[in-house]
């Protein structure tokens, strides 16, 4: 059996088509769930496995249905329900910490166009769903690092500080000044402080110039009255 015979087959209909491509969708999706449990988030390879299978599970039921002798089947009911259910599902991972960061963003993305992969495959749409999955592997992986490296020569930079609350915001906002950034926003965080003398600070900051942001927060490490400082 040549390859596009293969592929033909694997298209089908036919049972053991339907439960190859059912395990395929399974497989991509815990190497997807396997690359977001490496960067400890929260949906891991069982979580993305069991979106990619339950989607390509309702969509061959829906192939299924919709080929039926006599059975007036809707064939974009189930597969607009899979994709609103997955935005929900995905919404869960979503947080905003104190310090207003937003973690999970990538995480409930990856889950939703990774259920968008398990309806291609259950639907025998293989081509498309292995070049989704491999879309997948490359936002994840090779954009995320170039993404990094822009974020980290930007000339945005978003900081929290715990500064001394004996003249610290002062003694800080000169610094600022004198080094040339500008203050777009600063607002006090809810957070508790390392330490109980210190107050937490969130800071939006437009650079002077285009410089590392490691070494402006090596620059923040190194003040006497800072006691905490972290890129957000």
């Amino acid at each position: 059996m040549g390859f596009g015979s293969f592929l033909e087959f694997l298209q089908s209909t036919n049972d053991v088509a339907v439960a190859i491509r059912l395990a395929l969708a399974t497989f991509l999706g815990s190497l997807v769930g396997w690359e977001r449990l490496v960067r400890h988030h929260s949906a891991g390879i069982k979580t993305f496995a069991l979106v990619s299978l339950g989607s390509a599970v309702a969509t061959a039921l829906n192939v299924y249905l919709a080929m039926m002798p006599g059975l007036n089947a809707d064939v974009s009911r189930i597969p607009a329900g899979v994709v609103s259910g997955i935005g929900f599902l995905g919404a869960g991972t979503i947080l905003v910490t104190g310090k207003k960061q937003i973690k999970g963003l990538s995480t409930a993305a990856s889950l939703w166009v990774t259920s968008c992969m398990g309806m291609a495959i259950g639907g025998g749409y293989i081509i498309v769903g292995i070049t989704c999955f491999m879309l997948i592997a490359f936002s994840n992986l090779v954009l995320l690092h170039a993404s990094k490296k822009v974020e980290e020569h930007s000339m945005y930079m978003s900081i929290y500080i715990e500064v001394n609350k004996n003249h610290g915001v002062t003694k800080l906002s000169k610094l600022l000044s004198d080094e040339g950034f500008v203050i777009t926003s600063l607002s006090k965080s809810k957070e508790k402080t390392l330490r109980s003398s210190d107050t937490g600070l969130i800071i939006d900051l437009e650079l002077d110039k285009r410089r590392a942001h490691d070494e402006i927060l090596q620059i923040f490490n190194e003040l006497e009255y800072v006691n905490y400082v972290e890129e957000i």
